[in-house]
């Protein structure tokens, strides 16, 4: 399935209908936004929807690159969404710094504590996240644990709607994010078992702030004490290995403090963090 919005089938628009009703039927919202390209189309759907009973959050804490925030608010007041951005505390967790295998279990329960909060202050009945289907053939996100233990539903997933899918409704409905790289907090550049600061997500922001700028899609750094190691889809292998691009990748991530600046020759996947690092030889 592409992002065309030529042929869109007729089984696709009963889901986004699907969307609607289960939004109309809520009452009130309060989404869960990050940018992305999922909880960008559910907020919008949402709005659309429930006009000022939709209300959207965007969670601001060292995990999120400065630029991605930055362009998540415009993004949302550019809109007109109701819209806020909360500070979250989840670097007060040790739970959460330990980074044993349910780090994202410990940042959800804060942010959707925080959103619980919001809703009742606000009088919003319901909190939603934008969980979507293909998450749920993904055993590392244990986000969803905290999301059913708070009541946090998760709209996109019950109306059926995938990745793709979502790509291809966000395009006809002229989001920018219809093309948007996939993205997770840069906490998940970190090996299980590593522990995390926010002096090495700023080093790993920085780092991959040099490879954004170079004009690279899906991309991730991860981090390895003092060696970078670089992911980015294999097609752009070859420009990545061009004498210029090399030696400013190389020059400036180790600027930044990695003795190391590695690629990765399986190229950009999900989840290659997802594991504990392994212990050195």
């Amino acid at each position: 399935m592409t992002t065309s919005t030529d042929q869109i089938s007729e089984a696709l628009l009963q889901q986004e209908e699907r969307l609607k009703g289960l939004l109309q039927g809520y009452g009130s919202v309060v989404v869960a936004y990050s940018g992305g390209v999922d909880s960008t189309y559910l907020a919008d759907v949402a709005h659309e929807v429930l006009g000022d009973k939709a209300h959207t959050i965007l969670a601001d804490s060292p995990s999120i690159p400065r630029s991605e925030l930055e362009a998540a608010s415009a993004f949302a007041r550019s809109r007109g969404w109701v819209f806020s951005i909360i500070a979250t505390d989840e670097f007060e967790n040790d739970d959460f710094l330990k980074n044993d295998g349910r780090r994202c279990y410990h940042c959800r329960i804060e942010l959707f504590g925080k959103m619980r909060r919001y809703a009742e202050a606000h009088g919003v009945a319901v909190l939603a996240y934008g969980a979507m289907a293909d998450d749920l053939l993904d055993p590392t996100r244990v986000g969803s644990l905290a999301a059913g233990e708070l009541g946090v539903v998760s709209p996109l997933q019950d109306a059926g709607l995938g990745k793709e899918a979502i790509r291809v409704l966000s395009a006809r409905r002229g989001l920018p994010t219809a093309g948007k790289a996939s993205f997770a907090c840069l906490a998940s550049r970190l090996p299980v078992g590593t522990p995390v600061s926010v002096k090495v997500l700023s080093k790993v922001e920085q780092a991959e702030e040099v490879l954004k700028r170079l004009g690279f899609h899906q991309y991730r750094v991860r981090h390895h004490d003092d060696m970078a190691r670089i992911e980015i889809a294999p097609e752009d292998f070859e420009r990545m290995m061009g004498p210029e691009v090399r030696d400013t990748v190389v020059k400036e991530i180790s600027a930044v403090g990695y003795r190391f600046v590695t690629l990765d020759l399986a190229g950009y996947r999900t989840g290659s963090t997802a594991q504990p690092a392994a212990d050195s030889a």
